[in-house]
């Protein structure tokens, strides 16, 4: 499975529980996880997404860092559909909670 594959089931995963899976490119600052993820109640997550058997470089490990040491969740190396569905139980689950 490619890579756009997996982030295409993430976005219709993601909005099928009331949220926005946006694309994020940051010009002039590398390294940023591929996907902002939205929901309701002012909650942001990020997911990095790889084709399996793939990994971060460097520079997206030290922004995943960075990112987790603001406070934030960071899905790393999502390169399978199990890992797509798992990341859209645990959000809707945060939404449920802050209903």
């Amino acid at each position: 499975m490619q890579e756009k594959d997996i982030e295409k089931k993430l976005r219709i995963g993601i909005k099928g529980i009331g949220g926005l899976c946006l694309k994020w490119v940051s010009p002039g600052y590398t390294g940023v996880p591929d996907r902002m993820i939205l929901l309701p109640g002012g909650i942001i997550r990020f997911a990095e997404l790889k084709a399996p058997g793939k990994t971060e470089r460097k520079r997206q490990i030290v922004v995943q860092r960075i990112l987790r040491h603001m406070g934030f969740i960071v899905y790393n190396s999502v390169d399978s559909v199990d890992k797509v569905q798992h990341i859209v139980a645990e959000c809707k689950e945060v939404i449920q909670h802050n209903e």
